[in-house]
C-alpha cells in the first residue's frame, strides 16, 4: 500500500535523478522501444518506482506485449498508480503515474490479457526491480 505522499522541489528531484530519469519521470518523457532493461525482463520479484521507491506491479502481472515496453495487467495495490487523462498527442490515453510521487510512468491502456483486460506500458527507466 502507498504511504505518504513524496514532495520535492524540482531541483530536488533534478539532483536525485539521472538526466533519463528526470526526462520520463518529471517531463513525461518516453524510452525507446525494445531497449530499457525490464522490457524482457523475466525474474520473480515486485517493481518499484525508482523516483521514490514506492511499490508499484507484481512480476506475476507483466506479460508480453510486443510493444517493447514492461507491460502488466494491474498494479500492486489500488493506490500504487493514478490514472490521469492524457489529451496530448492529438489522442485521448490514459497516463498513470506513481501514486506516491507523481513521477510519470508510462499509459494504460483497455487492449490488456484477463482478467483486467488493462494494459500498463510503462517505461523501464521508472522502475527498479527486487
Amino acid at each position: 500500500m502507498a504511504s505518504k505522499n513524496v514532495e520535492k522541489s524540482e531541483k530536488d528531484w533534478e539532483k536525485l535523478l539521472t538526466k533519463e530519469q528526470y526526462h520520463v519521470l518529471r517531463e513525461k518523457g518516453t524510452e525507446p522501444p525494445f531497449r530499457g532493461k525490464y522490457w524482457n525482463h523475466e525474474e520473480e520479484g515486485v517493481y518499484y518506482c525508482s523516483g521514490c521507491g514506492n511499490p508499484l506491479f507484481k512480476s506475476d502481472t507483466k506479460f508480453k506485449s510486443g510493444t517493447g515496453w514492461p507491460s502488466f495487467y494491474e498494479p500492486i495495490h489500488s493506490n500504487s498508480v493514478k490514472e490521469i487523462e492524457d489529451r496530448s498527442h492529438g489522442m485521448i490515453r490514459t497516463e498513470i503515474v506513481c501514486g506516491k510521487c507523481g513521477g510519470h510512468l508510462g499509459h494504460m491502456f483497455k487492449d490488456g490479457p484477463k482478467p483486467t483486460g488493462c494494459r500498463y506500458c510503462i517505461n523501464s527507466i521508472s522502475l527498479d526491480f527486487k
